[in-house]
């Protein structure tokens, strides 16, 4: 790396600081401010803000390193962690998380549960697994950063100037732990001082990085990239066809997708219950609730998915340039880095590494931010200091944020690659408390005994499968989801349900559909409410299937183009725009009216 490209990541980071103290005197009015920005930002920033919070630098190494193994096929993977996330959003589910009109999901369990030691147990139990998540995410997230800076910054060649023996160990043997701490600390620092006002302003310019500089990753390699080169690539590359069974991978190091058919039930499988769910990553329902009212929570939605095409045009042009031009890779999870080193001049390098910097930067605080809100709402605040006033809490926060920053550092340091924690995360933890969350909003009679206890089980079952690293991922997801089922249910049905008043009054604001005819019929909803085409259910779920189809098509057209498979592409491409154009009269004319008046209120 040249000096103008460590001038340029050196100026970025200092813009990015300066805005957090900028903010500073704004997000510390209140904890709405500090938290939802005071419910004032305009839609498609929060969609910006949300879309680059998902476009993190670990998880595009991840997908690269996916993409660098399994080809085409590998896109059935991402199921796992609910990347047709959009079609759910803005279908119904941006605008139902807005009309609980709360601060944080936790606190959402009051208002579907109540206040009662049943209703308090499952704001405290969804509170735990948000901070436990957000802090493995944190856990993730080091260890990706760790990687990528490791390739651009030879910290053990700042070992020759010293000659204390413990500052040579730590420069040679942790480099990427060493580097890992530098930036997270500098991106916690910014956090703390702004609050979601610096995290959406600063994700609004770094979605225009990042931007920019997939577009111009991808159409490097289209420009490098002939069909002479992909010729060595295998006939089924492209393919998205499912094998039962790769035998290829028997005995080597990816052997844990052999048995590649039965993976791809579970993971489809997760990925339409996490998306049923509600938001999944926790800041993610923290973007619907800081929309001005429901219509703008669910074109937040349409926007989510947008900004993250070009994220998958530049992750197969990295993958696609190692497969035909790196050789010597043996850690998949640094092809971006390596690629990125060799292929890109200087001053351009520069600004690309900036905005991957940038989408780290962006997930990272999106994380922190909405960690630091559990833990000052859902957990200080109602057992330590329920009379505490705001300037006490942003105070407080700030403690919170730094805290659960070194807690994930403490659990990413004992981690041995990204994809081992990213997987627990997202098929041991997230098997444990995904039948709980999709339960709370279908079915009236689930109440917080049930969500605690359902939670709380499958939260010990995904713990007890660390001592189990080789478990395969189709014996242990069914198992967790099965016990947290059963769980959810039995306990429910054995205790009182939450109280009536309580249901009534959710059922009138969030208007759920599925199985609640028994509030449904006391809530008195008027005829235009009960007869609106927004709420009718066999139109919203047509509104899922095709920004479904939308979705998979934008994110796979410029993939084939990239890769010069032009037929596919155009054919993809073709079915995304007819899917578009279908979406503008069953779902764009049915949005809710901009001034939607909840009997709850917005």
């Amino acid at each position: 790396m040249s000096s103008i490209d460590y001038g340029i990541i050196v100026f970025y980071f200092g813009v990015v600081i300066g805005l957090g103290f900028w903010y500073q005197k704004r997000a510390s009015k209140s904890l709405g401010a500090y938290f939802l920005g005071g419910k004032s930002i305009h839609w498609l920033a929060l969609a910006m803000s949300g879309s680059v919070s998902n476009f993190d630098i670990t998880g595009t190494m991840w997908i690269i390193s996916i993409l660098f193994v399994l080809g085409m096929k590998s896109m059935w993977h991402h199921w796992m962690w609910g990347f047709l996330m959009g079609a759910f959003f803005m279908s119904y589910m941006g605008k139902w998380v807005r009309r609980s009109n709360v601060m944080t999901a936790a606190e959402w369990m009051k208002t579907r549960f109540g206040s009662d030691a049943g209703g308090r147990l499952a704001r405290t139990a969804y509170a735990l697994m948000a901070v436990l998540t957000l802090a493995s995410f944190i856990g993730y997230a080091y260890q990706g950063i760790g990687k990528f800076a490791s390739v651009y910054i030879p910290l053990e060649s700042l070992a020759q100037y010293t000659s204390i023996s413990w500052v040579q160990n730590i420069l040679t043997e942790y480099e990427p732990d060493v580097l890992a701490v530098l930036i997270i600390g500098v991106t916690t620092l910014y956090v703390i001082l702004g609050g979601l006002y610096s995290v959406v302003v600063t994700d609004v310019i770094q979605t225009i990085i990042l931007t920019v500089s997939s577009i111009f990753i991808a159409y490097i390699a289209w420009s490098k990239l002939t069909p002479e080169l992909l010729t060595p690539l295998s006939q089924d590359w492209t393919s998205l066809t499912v094998p039962w069974r790769i035998e290829e991978f028997a005995g080597t190091d990816n052997a844990h997708f052999e048995f590649f058919g039965a993976l791809v039930i579970v993971w489809v499988l997760k990925g339409l219950l996490l998306n049923a769910g509600g938001p999944a990553q926790m800041y993610d329902f923290q973007r619907f609730l800081a929309a001005r009212n429901a219509r703008d929570a669910a074109k937040v939605g349409a926007a989510w998915s947008f900004f993250l095409i070009v994220r998958w045009a530049m992750a197969i042009g990295i993958a696609l340039l190692a497969l035909t031009g790196v050789t010597g890779v043996t850690d998949s999870e640094k092809v971006m880095p390596l690629v990125l080193l060799e292929f890109l001049p200087t001053g351009v390098r520069g600004i690309v590494i900036a905005g991957l910097l940038a989408a780290f930067m962006s997930t990272f605080s999106s994380t922190v931010n909405s960690g630091a809100s559990f833990i000052v709402r859902d957990i200080w605040q109602p057992y330590f200091r329920p009379q505490a006033g705001d300037k006490e809490s942003v105070r407080f926060s700030y403690l919170a944020t730094l805290l659960l920053v070194l807690v994930g550092i403490g659990i990413g340091f004992q981690a041995r690659s990204i994809a081992q924690i990213w997987g627990w995360m997202m098929m041991a933890l997230g098997a444990g408390v995904v039948i709980p969350n999709v339960l709370r909003w279908y079915w009236w009679r689930m109440n917080g005994w049930g969500y605690s206890l359902g939670t709380f089980v499958g939260i010990v079952l995904s713990l007890t499968i660390l001592f189990f690293p080789d478990a395969p991922v189709y014996y242990v997801f069914p198992l967790v989801c099965t016990a947290s089922l059963l769980t959810s249910i039995v306990v429910s049905l054995v205790t009182q349900p939450a109280d009536q008043d309580v249901l009534i009054c959710f059922y009138r604001s969030v208007r759920p559909f599925g199985l609640w005819k028994p509030i449904r019929e006391k809530a008195q909803l008027s005829a235009d409410q009960l007869s609106s085409k927004s709420e009718n259910v066999l139109l919203t779920i047509l509104n899922v299937v095709l920004a479904m189809l939308a979705i998979t098509g934008l994110y796979l057209f410029p993939m084939y183009l990239v890769g010069h498979w032009y037929l596919n592409s155009m054919i993809w491409l073709s079915l995304a725009v007819a899917a578009i154009v279908a979406l503008r009269y069953t779902w764009y004319r049915n949005l809710p009216a901009p001034l939607e008046i909840s009997h709850r209120g917005v």
